[in-house]
C-alpha cells in the first residue's frame, strides 16, 4: 500500500457535529482535503448558511443539516437521512459541546445537567445511531473531541470537566465494545486554541495569554489547522489498529509541570 494512499479519504462520507465554526470546522475541512464528503451538523440555520458557503469556497464537497445531538429521535432520523440521501457514513466526528464558566457553589442544577446532556449524552447518541450502520457494514471511525479537561481540574468548569472526564471514558467503553465489529473509537483532546473566541484574551499582557504562553513548551496557542493531521489520522487506514485512545494536541501542557527554561 502506497503511503499516501494509507491517509486518502476519497469516497468516505464523514459526519462532524457542531462544525458550522471553531474547531469543528478547521477538522471538518481537514477531512475534506483528504477527499472525504462533509456533512456538517449545526441548529443554527444564519450559521449554517454562512458556513456552507465557506466550505464551498475551499472548493469541498458539503452537505448541512440541521438538528439537536441531545434529542435521540431528531439524531436518529437525521442519520438515516444522511445515509439515504449522502451516503454510507463512515466517519464520524462528535465536536459539538459547549461550556459553563461558573463556580461550583453557584451552579444551578439544570445547568450542570445541560452541559453534561450536550457534552457526554450528544455523543452517546449521535455514536450510537450512527455505529448501528457501521456494526452492518463492518467498519466505521468515530472521533469524540475530548479535552485537556478529561485530566485536569480547573476552577469554573466542574460540569465540563465532569462531561469530557466521562467522553474519555465512554470512548474507551465504546471501542472495548465495537472493536469486533472492525470500528475504531478514538478520542482527540485540543489544548489552547487561536479561535474567534479566545481572540480577546490572546493579548500580549492579558494574563490568561501571558498564563498560556508561558504553560505551554511549545510556546504558543494552537492553531486550528494543528488538529487536522491527527483528525486525518483517526479517519483512515493509517489508525486500522487504534482504538480506545486519546490524542491530546495541546503543544506539550500534559507532559510537563511547567514550560522549559529557555536557553539563552
Amino acid at each position: 500500500m502506497r503511503m499516501n494512499s494509507l491517509f486518502d479519504l476519497t469516497g468516505q462520507v464523514a459526519l462532524i457535529t457542531g462544525a458550522t465554526h471553531g474547531l469543528g470546522m478547521a477538522m471538518a475541512k481537514g477531512l475534506g482535503k483528504a477527499g472525504a464528503t462533509l456533512v456538517i451538523n449545526g441548529n443554527t440555520p444564519a450559521k449554517m448558511e454562512k458556513a456552507l458557503e465557506s466550505y464551498r469556497q475551499d472548493g469541498l464537497e458539503v452537505h448541512g443539516f440541521l438538528f439537536d445531538v441531545t434529542d435521540e429521535e431528531q439524531a436518529k432520523a437525521n442519520i438515516a437521512q444522511i445515509e439515504q440521501q449522502v451516503g454510507p457514513i463512515s466517519i464520524l466526528v462528535n465536536n459539538a459541546g459547549m461550556i459553563r464558566r461558573v463556580p461550583a457553589l453557584e451552579m444551578e442544577v439544570e445547568e450542570f445537567r445541560k452541559v453534561l446532556d450536550v457534552d457526554l449524552t450528544g455523543p452517546f447518541i449521535m455514536s450510537k445511531h450512527v455505529a448501528r450502520y457501521m456494526v452492518e457494514r463492518k467498519q466505521g471511525k468515530i472521533i469524540n473531541i475530548c479535552s485537556m479537561m478529561s485530566e485536569l481540574g480547573r476552577d469554573t468548569v466542574s460540569a465540563y470537566a465532569a462531561a469530557k472526564g466521562g467522553l474519555k471514558m465512554l470512548t474507551r467503553n465504546l471501542a472495548t465494545e465495537w472493536a469486533r465489529h472492525n470500528i475504531q473509537v478514538n478520542g482527540i483532546g485540543p489544548g489552547y486554541f487561536a479561535t474567534e473566541q479566545t481572540a480577546p484574551i490572546r493579548v500580549e499582557g492579558h494574563p490568561f495569554h501571558d498564563f498560556i504562553i508561558n504553560r505551554t513548551p511549545a510556546g504558543r496557542w494552537g492553531d486550528p489547522s494543528d488538529l487536522e493531521g491527527v483528525t486525518i489520522f483517526l479517519s483512515s487506514k493509517a489508525s486500522d489498529f487504534v482504538n480506545g485512545q486519546i490524542i491530546y494536541v495541546d503543544g506539550g501542557i500534559l507532559a510537563t509541570i511547567g514550560k522549559p527554561r529557555n536557553e539563552q
